[in-house]
């Protein structure tokens, strides 16, 4: 019954860790190289993170640098940050590629706050998909009798704790992520 608990507990971190990486792809007011991490250039033909072909740092709050290493890389950085769907414009003067980040209006600030909403109740779906499955686990023992009703009733409260924490969580680290996007 405590290995089910462990497996089921490191299962629902990984749909909380899931959610942070999506809140970080998320474009707040602030720059971040979590927004270009998601980025794949097509470097001689291969599909190739912008993160191992170039270095990426955030000089101030609204501008991302991008230096590739390789000086033949800049019109492929160029073109992969165009495609993406981050509506980003970057601004290459050949040594360096700027990002600027324009304040978000109050409309896209909406529309980012509805989408980390999305992103937090599908979260709480794998959350929820965890405790179903651990539940399923131990109505398994007991039926195979490898538990008796006590421990399995105690099994499933411990569950139910352990998912009520971790929706909690995922609560509270969407509440922070909309202070930060409704942040000016």
């Amino acid at each position: 019954m405590q290995t089910l608990l462990k497996e089921g507990k490191k299962r629902m971190e990984g749909a909380l860790s899931s959610l942070e990486k999506d809140f970080s792809k998320l474009r707040t007011g602030r720059a971040s190289t979590a927004l270009v991490d998601s980025i794949e250039v097509l470097y001689y033909g291969t599909p190739t993170p912008l993160s191992q072909i170039a270095s990426v740092s955030v000089p101030d709050s609204r501008t991302i640098t991008i230096q590739p290493w390789d000086k033949g890389a800049f019109s492929d950085v160029d073109k992969a940050i165009q495609k993406s769907d981050l509506g980003l414009t970057p601004i290459n003067d050949g040594k360096l590629i700027r990002i600027s980040l324009p304040p978000l209006t109050e409309e896209r600030r909406k529309e980012l706050v509805k989408v980390a909403k999305k992103y937090t109740e599908d979260s709480k779906i794998a959350i929820r998909n965890v405790r179903r499955d651990l539940n399923e686990s131990v109505k398994k023992m007991l039926k195979d009798k490898t538990a008796t009703e006590d421990e399995a009733h105690k099994t499933q409260d411990e569950i139910q704790k352990i998912t009520d924490d971790f929706v909690a969580k995922a609560d509270d680290a969407f509440t922070a992520k909309e202070k930060e996007i409704l942040e000016i």
